[in-house]
């Protein structure tokens, strides 16, 4: 086979690579218009990450990793938000996410970090991981905690329900870094 050959057989299964390399990706980031009742958990979450990445790259920051821990506490807050109908950082109980997040184990031994927290809800479209980025976006405290360079990790909890009771879904993110 010519070296000119080899090269474009070369090319072209870097091209199918390309191409096939990001349909998982695509496919969350296509879930992302769909209300959060339509979705399964897992792709609702994996939708939130893609539209908050999304907002990093075009501000030249990294992508953020799903944590498992910080999930939990994330999740957890979600639930508990639906079921005790309230909407705030801080528990009914007075629990902060600083202390939800300790309770995870996320920063047991770590002698550098630094946390923060979205929450938010919204019925039908509004409930939909584009939507409650985008209102994310135009909130300065949401937007600044979405594209913080210390933060690497997140967390995302997404609950059925409102605290107003309606359908639709309720979101916690929770942002990390350890060090």
């Amino acid at each position: 086979m010519s070296s000119s050959k080899a090269a474009a057989a070369l090319a072209a299964g870097i091209m199918m690579l390309s191409f096939a390399a990001p349909a998982p990706a695509a496919a969350a980031c296509d879930s992302a218009r769909r209300p959060v009742p339509e979705l399964s958990r897992n792709v609702a979450v994996r939708a939130t990450l893609c539209v908050l990445n999304a907002r990093r790259v075009r501000h030249r920051l990294g992508p953020l990793s799903l944590n498992d821990r910080l999930s939990t506490a994330a999740r957890r807050h979600s639930r508990a938000m639906v079921r005790e109908r309230f909407f705030s950082h801080d528990s009914l109980d007075g629990t902060t996410f600083l202390e939800r997040i300790r309770a995870t184990g996320y920063l047991t031994g770590i002698r550098s970090w630094a946390v923060g927290e979205n929450i938010a809800y919204g019925s039908g479209s509004r409930s939909s991981p584009r939507s409650i980025g985008t209102a994310w976006m135009t909130s300065p405290p949401h937007r600044a905690n979405i594209l913080s360079r210390s933060f690497r990790e997140i967390g995302i909890g997404l609950a059925g329900g409102t605290p107003m009771g309606s359908g639709g879904a309720t979101y916690t993110t929770d942002f990390g870094r350890r060090s």
